[in-house]
Formats: C-alpha cells, sequence, structure tokens
C-alpha cells in the first residue's frame, strides 16, 4: 500500500519523535509499502525532495522553530501532501500540527487519516480553553487516534468523550540499538559513568540531574555525561561551573541518531529526568542498549520503567534523583536489570512490532481494499 505520512520533523533533526517517525518509516518501508513523507525544509541545506533508505521525503517552506513557525509550515506544506494523496491509500499525521494537512490530503480521495497524539506540547496545551475545543475537533476528525503513551490517550479521550484513542507505545530499531563498544573512552579506573542523554530544554528536567551530581559524588566516584543540545546548555555549564562539578559534568552537544549505541553504552546507568513526558523513546533505546534507567516518575516513564530494569524518583527532586541513582550505583544486579531491559524491549517495543501494529490499523480502516500495489 502507499502509506503517506505528515511530520513537522524528520532527520537529520534529532528528537523522539524524529527517531520514532524514521524508524517506522524505514521498517514500513522493509516490509514491502511505499511510503512518503511531508515534513519541513527546517535547515536551508537540506534538499526539498530526496529519498532515504527507500522513504521518499517532501520538505516544504518552513518558516521558524515557534508555533506560529509549525503552523505556517502545517499550511504551507497542503499543496504538496495533496498533490501525493493522488494515489495513496493512508494518510497519517504525526502529531497534532499535521492534523490539519492529513484533512486536506483525506479530501483528495478519501484515504483514512491517522493521528497520532505525541509529546507533551498536546498534554501542556489540552486544558487550554483555546486549544482544547480545537484538539476535540482533530480528534473527532481522524479515522482513527493513536497515542505515544497511556497518558496521553487518557487526556485525548477526556478532551473529545466517546473518541477513542489507542495506546501504542513508541518503538525502537532493536537492530540498531544493542549492546555494542562504548565509543567514549574509558573513565578513570573506579569511577561510575552515568548518561544523560536529553536535549536541554526546560521540560526535560537536566537542571535536576546537574543539582544531583554532588549529592551523588559524596558516596560515589561518578561523572555525567550529557548527550543533547538546546537553548538550556549555556545556563547549564554555569550550573555545573558554579557547583564545582569540573570534569565530573561533560557536555557533547547534540549527536547523530547513528551515534547513540555507543555513546549510551559508555556509560552504566541512563538517567532521565524529565519534567514531562510521552513515552520516552530515548529511553527505550537505553533500555534496548541493556543499559538501566533511572527515570523521573512522571507521563508514560512509569509505564516501561520498573524495578526489573531500572527505578524511579520525583520530579525536580535532586535528593531523590540522587538517592535512587546511588542505589542502583550499588546493586551488584546492576547488570542483570539491563538485560532485562533489553529483553523487555524486544518483546514489547520493537519497531517491528509497531509497523506490524500500524499495518493491522490501516487495513481495518481499508476494509481489506488497498487501490495501490506495494513498492518492489
Amino acid at each position: 500500500m502507499h502509506i503517506l505520512m505528515h511530520c513537522i520533523y524528520f532527520p537529520p533533526e534529532v528528537g523522539g519523535l524524529e527517531s520514532h517517525v524514521y524508524y517506522l518509516c524505514r521498517k514500513l518501508v522493509a516490509l514491502g509499502h511505499r511510503v512518503d513523507i511531508v515534513t519541513s525544509r527546517s535547515r536551508p541545506d537540506l534538499p526539498a525532495r530526496e529519498e532515504v533508505e527507500g522513504v521518499g521525503v517532501w520538505r516544504t517552506w518552513f518558516p521558524a522553530r515557534n508555533p506560529a513557525g509549525w503552523g505556517a509550515h502545517a499550511l504551507g506544506s497542503i499543496p504538496t501532501l495533496r498533490r501525493l494523496a493522488l494515489d495513496a491509500d493512508v494518510i497519517h499525521a504525526q502529531a497534532f500540527a499535521s492534523v490539519v494537512p492529513g484533512m486536506a490530503g483525506r479530501r483528495v480521495r478519501g484515504a483514512p487519516l491517522v493521528a497520532t497524539w505525541h509529546t507533551s506540547h498536546f498534554l501542556m496545551r489540552a486544558e487550554s480553553g483555546v486549544w482544547r475545543p480545537t484538539f476535540r475537533w482533530m480528534l473527532r476528525s481522524a479515522d482513527r487516534n493513536l497515542a505515544a503513551s497511556a497518558e496521553i490517550a487518557a487526556v485525548g479521550e477526556t478532551v473529545a468523550p466517546g473518541v477513542r484513542v489507542e495506546a501504542l507505545t513508541n518503538g525502537v530499531e532493536t537492530e540498531i540499538f544493542r549492546r555494542v563498544d562504548p565509543t567514549l573512552e574509558p573513565p578513570p579506573p573506579g569511577r561510575r559513568r552515568l548518561v544523560v542523554p536529553r536535549r536541554l530544554f526546560p521540560k526535560n528536567g537536566v537542571e535536576y540531574a546537574v543539582r544531583a551530581l554532588p549529592l551523588i559524588l559524596e558516596a560515589h566516584d561518578a561523572e555525567m555525561v550529557f548527550i543533547g543540545d538546546g537553548p538550556e546548555r549555556d545556563r547549564l555549564e554555569t550550573l555545573a561551573g558554579e557547583l564545582g562539578l569540573g570534569e565530573r559534568a561533560r557536555f557533547l552537544g547534540a549527536r547523530p541518531n547513528a551515534e547513540m549505541p555507543g555513546l549510551l553504552c559508555s556509560g552504566e546507568i541512563a538517567v532521565f529526568p524529565s519534567l514531562m513526558e510521552a513515552t520516552s523513546v530515548a529511553a527505550l533505546e537505553s533500555m534496548s542498549c541493556e543499559v538501566p534507567v533511572a527515570a523521573s516518575r512522571v507521563g508514560g516513564l512509569p509505564e516501561i520503567v520498573d524495578p526489573s530494569v531500572g527505578a524511579l524518583f520525583a520530579p525536580a527532586d535532586p535528593q531523590d534523583l540522587a538517592r535512587v541513582v546511588g542505589s542502583l550505583l550499588d546493586d551488584p544486579g546492576l547488570a542483570e536489570r539491563g538485560r532485562a531491559g533489553r529483553a523487555r524491549v524486544v518483546a514489547s517495543w520493537s519497531n517491528d512490532r509497531l509497523a506490524r501494529r500500524h499495518l493491522e490499523i490501516y487495513e481495518e480502516l481499508l476494509g481489506g481494499h488497498i487501490t495501490s500495489t506495494p513498492s518492489a
């Protein structure tokens, strides 16, 4: 079948949504289907049209990285999406900014519209007097609604009573995210390394990991490596300096997704101090690499992390974060938690499982009537 996706961002942009959409598209192509995605030309050096591992990528005008820019991109992308919809079997809007373009594409020939509700942006706006009725309209307009976590699904069903929203946790490419040789040089003998694979935005709570590190150092010889970039970087580096952390806090900046398995495997524990979260793709990727996870008790994180694979701590609480990480560092069965995490991801959250469930949903909507043919 011909599957037409819409998502504001796509690799080389880095993030959980981008990773999810990229690997899902890639897997659908591997299963024999034609996939096109309409996305933004978010960087001036990116081509307007290319093929990435069999996925047709169509990039359209993108004025700014803010809500106004996202909205303008969504509207400006409609002509391209409508043109591709001429022979599409299914249109899939990834996140709420893609629903209106998806609705416009559906009008071309009636292909069913699937909407997946991602990210804390939806959760933050769901109680807004302006956004709530807009979301209700979007939810009721889609032929099928999916959500990246049980929390998002529950909120969606509250916003639009009578609409079913299926929780379908984001997946991991388990053949890529697996135990590999570390790419960072080993720490000094006796030192424990923690990795924090988080973009440096306020909602990700990285400040609390920085503030927890001096408390961790009271009982453990350790260091934290922060993998990701964002508007908080200068402030966080300044904070680390004020706390006297020196070389114990290293900020690597953004790294391509392809480098992440080796970076994750360079640490003993991956720390996720989020203040808001859907289902963290990065946490699942860490687990798939056999790296135990310490995460804040928010959003979809408790859906994937329990004592068999890591531990949870209170959000915005450096003391509790330090306590939990310290208990994991003291656990002689830490490596076993990592192996259990890998087994859990392979069993429940692989991209193969995710892609096949998507195909089941598409085929249910089509009722077995597919008008285009699979790609070769």
